[in-house]
């Protein structure tokens, strides 16, 4: 097997909690906590869990968009170089992460809001153009604009409106557009679709698998629709309060899951079919606070497995076979 495209290890993201006159740092909430997996090129690996477990601040620390507290995120920055050349990307400055910004990008979850109002669409795609010193004139970059406005499935006359003149999934398109604008090697899909109607939804997960196969994309796809996952990914990492539990190619994780907390994951998705009776999950209580989490696992206050070594060790993530890994003492 060919070396991966991005490497990540140990990664953590603390964010503080200051209190009192002079603002001392009383406690810190740990959004992703020490976690580690790699993406091979082409490839979708997706990032799944309940809101608030960390899928987001995993993502946006990996591109550095948000400064990690520790850890490293390892780039190939050549496939075809057999030395295996890397560079870490939580280690990059200000000064060089725009070196690295063309190669890694991001698909945001609201297409509403992440767009500028006051800007048509020509204007915010050519300023990329303009920071990164790809398009020498104001033909190249209108031609290039368009060309990729077309890509995207939207006409080369929209590059003259402003968002407000486009509908949710024209917008993400346009979002999309600008992800692929300075051709990266791998887009962070920060839940794409999760804003959309559902006819909408199937037509941004076509245009996204159509791309990742014409232009050799690699994806983190991030979500908590399970039935959508399952349709665009080759693997699946379960997170739950900053740690990966559990991590699987899709057919596997999918069929025999072994963590505890996948398995109630999967029985929420719903099945379009009246004939088939589904077992619902419904896990106790709530999850704990990330700021004040509990020792040894973290899911065991929800588990109806749990033991005493659960009380006392956290589980590593252990392989068990075939590519899967999960992190559970008594599964």
């Amino acid at each position: 097997m060919s070396p991966p495209l991005i490497k990540v290890q140990n990664l953590k993201k603390y964010f503080p909690v200051k209190a009192g006159v002079f603002q001392k740092t009383v406690a810190n909430v740990r959004a992703v906590d020490d976690i580690s997996f790699e993406i091979q090129l082409g490839e979708t690996l997706s990032l799944v869990g309940e809101s608030g477990c960390g899928k987001t601040t995993a993502g946006k620390s990996m591109i550095n968009l948000i400064r990690p507290t520790s850890g490293k995120v390892l780039l190939n920055t050549n496939q075809n170089d057999e030395k295996n050349s890397c560079v870490d990307v939580a280690a990059f400055g200000k000064a060089k992460r725009k070196q690295i910004r063309r190669e890694l990008q991001i698909i945001f979850q609201n297409p509403y809001n992440s767009l500028n109002p006051r800007m048509t669409v020509g204007q915010m795609l050519k300023e990329l153009l303009r920071f990164h010193h790809i398009a020498k004139t104001t033909a190249e970059a209108r031609d290039r604009i368009q060309e990729i406005l077309n890509v995207v499935g939207l006409q080369p006359s929209d590059v003259d409106k402003y968002p407000h003149e486009f509908s949710g999934g024209q917008r993400q398109r346009i979002g999309i557009a600008r992800a692929l604008l300075l051709e990266p090697k791998l887009i962070v899909c920060d839940e794409p679709v999760s804003a959309l109607d559902v006819s909408i939804q199937a037509q941004i997960i076509n245009l996204l698998i159509k791309l990742r196969r014409e232009l050799n994309l690699t994806y983190l796809f991030i979500a908590h629709d399970l039935a959508v996952v399952r349709h665009i990914s080759e693997r699946v990492a379960v997170m739950y309060l900053g740690k990966i539990v559990e991590i699987a190619p899709k057919q596997a994780l999918y069929s025999k899951p072994i963590h505890p907390y996948t398995e109630a994951l999967l029985s929420a998705v719903p099945i379009p079919d009246p004939d088939i009776v589904c077992r619902r999950i419904i896990l106790p209580g709530e999850a704990p606070s990330p700021m004040n989490l509990p020792p040894g696992c973290r899911f065991r206050s929800r588990c109806s497995l749990a033991k005493k070594i659960c009380a006392e060790q956290e589980p590593e993530l252990t392989p068990r076979g075939h590519g899967h890994f999960a992190a559970c003492h008594v599964c």
